[in-house]
């Protein structure tokens, strides 16, 4: 009972976090979500923090790589039994969406730390024939998952007693090119989705 009770307990504030941030927008701009600060008179948004993993290619993904670049975040681990392949295929379905001259990256983080190597995770991409120009799928540490998840307002923990070893929100989460959340969406829902493929083409035409 306690273990279900914290679980509710963590998604209701992740998403009344989300929400928190959702101010009125008075023109065609997203919104900021997460907090925001007045510094000097200056307006803070709130960032996603530095970060250095390894993709399915063993190069290196960090901030500087996905600078200047919207990129669409989420949890997942390749054996998932629940959600994943639902969520996979509708990020497929957005990728195609966008169109082969899009300039959004996607990155997949995995919270199967014992399990999915880079060869794990490149055979995942290869089976999908994703484009991996445009696709990041990397490894989390265990001690990174929920610091992690909880930077992208997600839900991602270890739980013995979930479906494959590990309880996860299907949540894309959109971040722009200066490391802002401005959108997330469920990626299990494909009437969500299309909303989300709304925003993201919003999120271009700011430039």
């Amino acid at each position: 009972m306690m273990r279900v009770f914290k679980r509710t307990f963590i998604y209701l504030l992740v998403g009344s976090t989300i929400m928190a941030g959702c101010g009125e927008t008075t023109d065609d701009r997203l919104p900021f979500l997460g907090d925001t600060i007045i510094e000097n008179g200056d307006t803070i948004y709130y960032t996603i923090p530095d970060f250095d993993y390894i993709n399915q290619d063993s190069v290196h993904v960090t901030n500087e790589t996905l600078a200047g670049k919207p990129y669409v975040a989420d949890f997942f681990f390749t054996s998932c039994p629940t959600i994943c392949p639902k969520v996979k295929s509708q990020m497929i379905r957005l990728h195609d969406m966008l169109g082969p001259q899009h300039s959004v990256t996607f990155l997949s983080m995995s919270i199967d730390y014992r399990k999915d190597s880079v060869p794990i995770l490149k055979r995942y991409v290869d089976k999908l024939e994703i484009d991996d120009d445009h696709w990041h799928f990397v490894q989390l540490k265990k001690d990174e998952i929920e610091s992690v998840a909880n930077q992208y307002f997600n839900i991602a923990f270890e739980d013995e007693s979930a479906p494959g070893g590990f309880d996860h929100s299907g949540r894309l989460i959109l971040v722009d090119g200066q490391g802002r959340i401005r959108s997330h969406c469920n990626g299990t829902d494909p009437e969500s989705v299309d909303q989300f493929a709304n925003d993201i083409r919003l999120l271009l035409d700011e430039g």
